[in-house]
């Protein structure tokens, strides 16, 4: 029951966030039956929600529980002050990131109306090797992970994102290297992203990122980043 109710939940996107009981019986391969008895005891939990016209949306009870996870809580109070100014300096987008398995998941993003358009969201989950971010998690995780993400395929996001293993392998060397990656429209085309790390002691567990149009200079940006993820990393240690 558990299972199949994380099957349907994982059904709702920002490109699908209300559905009907048909829409996710197709995508989740389950009865209709068993997809209308989960999705009402789910919105009696408060889970999901029913609009008037039948159609099925993400609770506010699942947002409420999952700010409660203590990697994300934490991580979060302390950074946010810090995205704050990198926001205001910038004016773009500001994010952290930390990694899931295969995935980056975007714990927070500062944005304004008139910033750079992006793929993911806040909530969101993109693949490590296409995003800065995600980049700088997979330079710092085990080699396994390494390992998992090219057997999985380095699908191309844009024609710029990194497909190769040996360039990828590089290119993580030198984040490691450096504490910085440049990333030139890896998942969003007109776009410059650039992410260090945060660490916990020597541990890397999270990436604080800025996306600014791709004509933006890298070398004021730079400083204030590895600045902020400096005193984030002081904050949470």
């Amino acid at each position: 029951m558990l299972e199949r109710a994380m099957v349907l939940l994982d059904l709702f996107t920002p490109q699908h966030p209300r559905q009907t009981i048909t829409e996710l019986a197709l995508g989740s391969e389950l009865p209709v039956p068993t997809v209308f008895r989960i999705c009402r005891e789910l919105t009696r939990l408060g889970a999901l929600e029913r609009g008037d016209d039948g159609r099925f949306q993400i609770g506010l009870r699942v947002w409420e529980i999952g700010s409660r996870a203590p990697r994300a809580h934490g991580l979060r109070s302390v950074a946010m002050p810090f995205m704050e100014d990198l926001h205001e300096i910038t004016g773009q987008n500001v994010q952290l990131v930390v990694r899931d398995h295969l995935e980056a998941v975007y714990l927070e993003r500062l944005s304004s109306h008139d910033a750079v358009g992006l793929v993911g969201r806040a909530g969101g989950r993109l693949p490590l090797h296409a995003s800065s971010g995600g980049l700088v998690l997979l330079a710092h995780a085990p080699h396994g992970v390494f390992d998992d993400v090219v057997a999985a395929g380095l699908r191309a996001l844009t024609p710029f994102t990194i497909t190769e293993e040996p360039t990828l392998r590089s290119l993580l060397a030198e984040i490691r290297r450096t504490d910085i990656v440049i990333a030139r429209q890896y998942l969003n085309l007109g776009t410059l992203a650039i992410a260090s790390p945060i660490r916990r002691s020597r541990d890397v567990v999270a990436a604080l990122s800025v996306v600014v149009p791709l004509d933006t200079g890298s070398a004021t940006l730079v400083p204030a980043l590895q600045a902020a993820s400096r005193a984030i990393s002081r904050g949470i240690s």
